[in-house]
């Protein structure tokens, strides 16, 4: 009872700072963005929590975690209508469900996960979209394959039960790059923001709080603590303090090599590009981060951060306006953290990294579909993309009716 004890009020610690992450997602929206969006920002970062939340406590927890029977394929399983805790005969609940934590604190723990996905592609379609539609695709998103798509490896599905399992510890591909697919496909489907792109040059469109953003990625890492730290899924003090080593040596070597990369290439120091790599870096580990060694996580998080700089050059090329980077941090670098456990670590063999591909083309496959037709629907029907003169004026005024700054007024379009 006492080491259950231990595990659980970690893995409570470890929820409290997975759900500060959103906070931290927050903050670097809306720096990253203009100050005439900024509440349609935040409504949507506060929305996906609340409805990511009951939506997982209603179908969510039980897509994901079905209990595959023996022979089943491992594609798609459902165990039922709410939240049904295990009880003991005497009716209590069953502190025996598994020796890390309690039935509560599992759901808690990745229900927080959940809402993560939606929150990535929130940043990518930031000043142009819709609020009303972007709630529609939460709902379906974070309430049925969000869970579906994750069944497959952490439910005991189909890439679990492989000859060589795949193998993704904290989500590089199963939260980030199945946020980062709908995120590229929502931005190709919506268009880039006007202004962004002038007789086909690219044109800056600055964030208007690069403080709060820097705020936002320290949080962000600090919550990553608990991301990677809680997917050890006890209070083990080896695994545990071994995780959150290489989780910090990914984000600082990601952060260090981004900059020093745009330097080289734009001869400039560019904050934005220093904090993307700060993100890579913790993306690109959180696949193998209780595999890696310190050396290891240094390699994954410097190549984590010279791919944000040469992705997100990539991205704006091929015209597609991303406004804070997260189909560079969280598809590139998940899709990279990810291969790297067949390559890095403890895990590293030909058979592993086969695995990997596998997962990654896996999810690239159900996210792609689902997102293209839950939005291209929308955009047939209803529209996603708001009039041309609700994007000039704001996102703020048109949707909300409100001004995240009303005593300082900016003429800005």
């Amino acid at each position: 009872m006492e080491l259950l004890t231990t595990n659980n009020v970690w893995m409570m610690i470890c929820t409290a700072l997975v759900f500060f992450m959103h906070l931290g997602f927050a903050f670097l929206e809306i720096g990253l963005t203009r100050q005439k969006n900024t509440i349609n920002i935040l409504f949507k970062n506060i929305f996906i929590i609340t409805i990511g939340l009951l939506l997982y406590c209603l179908v969510g927890f039980n897509l994901m975690y079905p209990g595959f029977a023996d022979g089943d394929i491992g594609l798609f399983g459902f165990a039922g209508f709410g939240l049904d805790a295990p009880l003991t005969d005497a009716g209590a609940l069953d502190l025996a469900y598994n020796e890390g934590y309690t039935y509560w604190t599992d759901f808690l723990f990745q229900g927080m996960f959940a809402a993560t996905a939606a929150t990535i592609v929130s940043g990518a379609v930031a000043e142009r979209m819709k609020i009303g539609p972007f709630m529609v695709f939460t709902i379906l998103y974070v309430g049925l394959i969000y869970p579906i798509a994750g069944s497959w490896k952490w439910g005991g599905g189909f890439l679990q039960t492989l000859e060589t399992p795949f193998y993704d510890f904290a989500g590089s591909t199963l939260v980030h790059s199945v946020g980062g697919w709908a995120a590229l496909v929502a931005v190709c489907l919506l268009g880039s923001r006007i202004g962004k792109f002038k007789d086909g040059k690219l044109q800056a469109i600055p964030g208007h709080n690069i403080p709060l953003a820097t705020a936002g990625v320290i949080i962000l890492w600090l919550g990553w603590f608990g991301f990677n730290g809680g997917s050890v899924l006890s209070a083990d003090p080896g695994l545990t303090s071994l995780t959150l080593v290489t989780t910090c040596l990914a984000a600082a070597s990601g952060g260090v090599i981004a900059a020093l990369v745009s330097f080289i290439k734009y001869k400039n120091m560019d904050l934005t590009m220093f904090l993307n790599g700060i993100l890579g870096g913790l993306v690109g580990i959180t696949a193998g981060a209780d595999q890696m060694s310190p050396t290891d996580a240094i390699i994954i998080g410097a190549v984590a951060g010279a791919i944000i700089v040469f992705a997100v050059s990539l991205i704006d090329r091929l015209k597609l306006d991303d406004p804070v980077g997260a189909i560079a941090v969280h598809l590139v670098c998940g899709i990279w953290g990810t291969l790297a456990v067949g390559i890095f670590g403890e895990l590293a063999s030909g058979s592993q990294f086969v695995s990997q591909l596998i997962g990654v083309a896996s999810y690239a496959g159900i996210c792609i579909i689902s997102s293209f037709l839950i939005i291209f629907v929308m955009k047939k029907t209803v529209g996603i993309r708001v009039s041309e003169r609700e994007e000039l004026e704001g996102l703020d005024a048109h949707e909300h009716g409100m001004d995240a700054y009303p005593d300082f007024r900016l003429n800005e379009h």
